[in-house]
């Protein structure tokens, strides 16, 4: 027994395998000095670590948001030749098997030849597919994605031309075509770009493609998000926000603040300015009319209106 208390008496001298002197005495030590548990925003590998980074990155450097609309289908024959004639960037051409051979397909050929596109034949099945069912007389155009620019983009153009900033901004303008004819109007009167709200609005389709004649090759269109709160940061970049009203407080021959940044407001062919756009304008502009016709559709409107500007700026 004596033995036996002198065995345990050692093995607690070691303090290796004891209670008494156990690993609960060693994680103690090894604490001492190191204070009290980080934050979880300050630990390395922590979420919550890396979205204050993310928070910290997003705040010194702009971001370059780039949004791509889905890829296209332009069907039928007439459609295909026009869109090739206003230059449009077609990405290939699609021929079905067996189509007949007429005019209009062979001057799709020739110019499709001259533009080095390729040339694809497919089943009519595959053709159908393709195309959502639509009536493709055995032709049809593949447009590659838009990519739009950021709405900040449209500030730096003008910079770097060492102009005054003229953005055109579209409220909830859906008729592809009226979109196509302002871009077309924004880069014949000077334009440093078209804004356009991301939902409840037209895009860059086939058909604006087709109506802007290829102006949407030289000036870019910039999606937002939400549009007056865009509105408002173009304010604070020193723009003046214009909105086109029929009952405008001015008369669009008196506006005086075409010369200096400007962002000119159109609204949509139906309700004109929403309440809100209304509100985050610097100015409503009236455009006189004779007669009894109440309005102008958008893409007429803007190109009277950007007119006006050019000759406050020439």
């Amino acid at each position: 027994m004596a033995g036996n208390s002198q065995r345990k008496g050692a093995i607690k001298k070691t303090g290796k395998g004891n209670p008494t002197a156990g690993s609960g005495g060693r994680v103690r030590r090894g604490l001492e000095g190191r204070g009290p548990t980080p934050k979880a925003k300050d630990r390395p590998y922590h979420q919550a670590h890396k979205a204050a980074k993310r928070a910290e990155r997003e705040k010194s450097t702009r971001p370059k948001r780039r949004t791509t609309s889905d890829a296209e289908w332009a069907a039928g024959r007439n459609s295909v030749v026009e869109l090739l004639q206003a230059g449009v960037p077609v990405a290939a051409i699609y021929v079905a098997e067996g189509a007949e051979r007429d005019g209009r397909m062979r001057e799709a050929f020739k110019l499709a030849a001259e533009q080095g596109l390729t040339l694809l034949e497919v089943t009519r099945n595959e053709m159908d597919r393709m195309t959502g069912g639509a009536v493709h007389q055995g032709l049809a155009a593949r447009l590659p994605a838009y990519e739009y620019a950021h709405a900040d983009d449209l500030l730096e153009r003008a910079a770097d031309a060492k102009e005054p900033a003229l953005v055109v901004a579209l409220d909830s303008v859906t008729d592809p075509r009226n979109l196509g004819a302002v871009v077309r109007s924004a880069a014949g009167f000077g334009a440093h770009g078209v804004l356009i709200p991301e939902r409840r609005a037209a895009g860059m389709t086939a058909s604006a493609w087709k109506t802007s004649a290829g102006a949407a090759a030289r000036i870019p269109v910039a999606q937002a998000v939400n549009l007056v709160r865009q509105l408002k940061a173009y304010k604070e970049a020193g723009l003046m926000v214009v909105g086109l009203a029929a009952d405008g407080d001015v008369s669009l021959p008196d506006l005086d603040l075409g010369d200096g940044p400007l962002v000119l407001v159109v609204g949509s062919e139906s309700a004109g300015l929403s309440r809100l756009v209304t509100e985050t304008c610097d100015q409503l502009v009236s455009i006189p009319m004779a007669g009894k016709l109440e309005s102008l559709n958008a893409g007429v409107a803007a190109s009277v209106a950007l007119y006006a500007v050019a000759r406050s700026r020439a």
